[in-house]
């Protein structure tokens, strides 16, 4: 069992057939937890765009599992990234720094391609799109 945490929604606790359950983690201590892994993924930058990783849509996937590791889907604006082979470890760093995180495992996934849709307000007046 893990606890999943979609970009933009509440944590939950998911089985893999997709039903909710309880989770070991306390649930206070995982919403905290869920907030201070989002806040340190608002601390990697694309260094191409002026807005970080998290605004700009590029993590997919955030699993919370019972042990306190954290597994990530990520993607890359293009898959030519000059820092493709940097940013996980950028992002794998960050999250590593959270108060209770025991692990970090940052896939990097292009299924589906990142499009500028998947940009936040945020992101998007950082670009100046909006």
């Amino acid at each position: 069992m893990d606890d999943t945490v979609p970009t933009g929604t509440e944590p939950q606790a998911a089985e893999s057939d997709g039903a909710v359950s309880a989770s070991s983690i306390p649930q206070d201590d995982l919403a905290r937890m869920t907030d201070d892994i989002i806040s340190a993924l608002k601390t990697v930058y694309d260094p191409e765009i002026p807005a970080d990783i998290y605004e700009l849509g590029l993590i997919y996937k955030i699993d919370i599992e019972d042990d306190r590791s954290v597994k990530i889907d990520m993607t890359l604006t293009a898959p030519g990234c000059p820092v493709a082979g940097e940013m996980p470890g950028w992002v794998e760093n960050a999250v590593a720094t959270v108060e209770g995180v025991s692990g970090v495992d940052v896939k990097m996934v292009f299924d589906p391609p990142w499009s500028p849709d998947r940009m936040s307000e945020e992101a998007q007046v950082a670009v100046g799109w909006y």
